[in-house]
C-alpha cells in the first residue's frame, strides 16, 4: 500500500524515488515486521494464557519426557504473531499487482490455517475418537498437497512464458534441464509439502527452527533479487545473467516478503529463545516452510535450496532413515530419538547447545550456497 501511495504522490511531484528501489522496501519490510512482532507478543503470549492454550509435550522415549517437562504448558500458537508480521508488512511496503507477492500471501495463509486447526483440535481435543492427536497425518498430508497443487497451479501460468522459468536447475551447470509443463506443477506440489513437513519437524526446540529460518530467508532474500534485478539503474545487465543464473522477471518483488519474513522471526526469537515464552506451533511452522519452498520454486532454486535449509533436510531424513530402519529390524532404532536434534539433547548436549550448533550449520550451508553462485 505505501508502494502505490507514494507512486500516486510522485504523479504529483511530491515525495522522494527511493520506494523504487527493491533492496530500500525490503529494509522497511523486514524493520516494520520486527518492531510489530515486538509489540505483539507480550500481548499474544497473555491472549494465549487466558485461554490457556499451552503445550503439554508427549514424547515416546521416556528419558526425552523427563529433559522436556519443563516446556509443560507454555503457551503454543505463536505463530499468529510471526504470521501477523508477516502479512502486515508485506502488504504496506508490496507492489501488491505483483503475481508473485499475491501467490506468497495466498499460501502462507492456507498453510497456516491447516496449522491452526491441528494445533487447536491438539491441544483442546475436539477431534472425535482422536482426542489431542489433531489432524490424522493423512488429512494433513492433503491439506497441505491440495493447497500447493492450487498455488503452483496458477503460478505456472506466471513463469510459462519466461524461458528460464520452465526450467529446472542444478548446482555447477550453466543450463536448465526443460521441463513439461504436468512435471513442473507436479514436483513443485510435492516439494512445497515437503519443505512445510520438514521445518514442522524442526520445531522441536526453543529457537532452532525460528533460527534456521531466518537464516534461510536471508538467503532466499538475496536470491530473489538475483533473479530479477538489473546490476544498476543504467543498465540492462541482469545479475542473473552475469551469474549465469535463471532470469525470472517479477521474482524480485519477493525480496519485500522474504525480508518480512527475516523480520517477523526476529521478533518473534526474542521470545521464543531459551527459556521460551512461547512456542510457534504448527500455525507458524508449516506456512514458514512452505513459504521457503515457494521461494525456491520461483527463483528455480529448488536444488540449491537443499543446502541453504541443509539443517531441515537432515531434521527429515533422520525421520525416514529411523522409521525405515525401524520396520526393516523389527523394532530396532538409528539414533536415539527422531528428529535428529533430540538424538543430539539425549546423548548430553544440553537444548541451547544444540540450537545454537545447529543455527552454526545453517548459517555453513548458507554461506556455502552462496558460494556456489559464482561456480557456474
Amino acid at each position: 500500500m505505501i508502494y502505490h501511495l507514494f507512486q500516486f504522490l510522485q504523479i504529483h511531484r511530491i515525495g522522494f524515488y527511493a520506494y523504487e528501489d527493491v533492496l530500500f522496501r525490503a529494509v522497511m519490510a523486514a524493520l516494520t515486521s520486527l518492531a510489530l512482532t515486538f509489540w505483539m507478543g507480550p500481548r499474544v503470549i497473555r491472549w494465549l494464557m487466558r485461554k490457556k492454550i499451552g503445550d503439554r509435550p508427549e514424547f515416546h522415549h521416556a528419558a526425552l519426557n523427563d529433559l522436556m517437562k519443563d516446556r509443560a504448558n507454555t503457551p503454543t500458537m505463536g505463530g499468529i504473531i510471526i504470521l501477523t508480521g508477516i502479512l502486515v508488512s508485506t502488504l504496506l511496503w508490496a507492489k501488491l499487482t505483483n503475481p508473485f507477492v499475491h501467490k506468497a500471501v495466498i499460501l502462507v495463509l492456507f498453510f497456516g490455517w491447516i496449522g491452526g486447526l491441528d494445533d487447536y483440535w491438539k491441544l483442546t481435543g475436539k477431534v472425535v475418537g482422536h482426542s489431542r492427536d489433531g489432524l490424522l497425518a493423512w488429512q494433513k498430508l492433503v491439506y497441505q498437497l491440495g493447497g500447493s497443487l492450487l498455488v503452483v497451479w496458477f503460478l505456472y501460468s506466471d513463469m510459462k512464458n519466461f524461458e528460464d522459468a520452465r526450467m529446472l536447475w542444478l548446482p555447477f551447470y550453466k543450463h536448465g534441464i526443460p521441463l513439461a509443463g504436468w512435471v513442473f506443477v507436479i514436483l513443485s506440489m510435492l516439494y512445497i509439502t515437503a519443505t512445510s513437513n520438514a521445518v514442522n519437524l524442526t520445531d522441536g526446540m526453543d529457537g532452532l527452527a525460528s533460527g534456521c529460518v531466518g537464516i534461510v530467508s536471508i538467503v532466499l532474500v538475496i536470491l530473489c533479487y538475483v533473479a530479477s534485478e538489473t546490476m544498476g539503474r543504467t543498465t540492462s545487465i541482469t545479475w542473473a545473467g552475469y551469474l549465469l543464473l535463471p532470469h525470472v522477471p517479477g521474482s524480485g518483488e519477493l525480496c519485500i516478503f522474504f525480508a518480512a519474513v527475516t523480520g517477523s522471526i526476529l521478533g518473534f526469537l526474542w521470545y521464543n529463545c531459551h527459556p521460551a515464552q512461547v512456542f510457534m506451533g504448527d500455525i507458524g511452522s508449516l506456512p514458514l516452510g512452505a513459504a521457503m519452498g515457494y521461494g525456491a520454486v520461483v527463483t528455480r532454486n529448488e536444488i540449491l535450496l537443499l543446502l541453504i535449509g541443509g539443517v531441515f533436510v537432515m531434521e527429515l531424513m533422520s525421520v525416514i532413515l529411523q522409521v525405515g530402519y525401524f520396520k526393516y529390524t523389527k523394532g530396532k532404532r538409528l539414533f536415539r530419538c527422531a528428529p535428529i536434534h533430540h538424538h543430539f539433547h539425549l546423548s548430553g548436549w544440553s537444548e541451547p547447545q544444540v540450537v545454537v550448533r545447529f543455527w552454526l550449520l545453517s548459517i555453513a550451508f548458507a554461506i556455502l550456497a552462496l558460494a556456489t553462485l559464482k561456480l557456474r
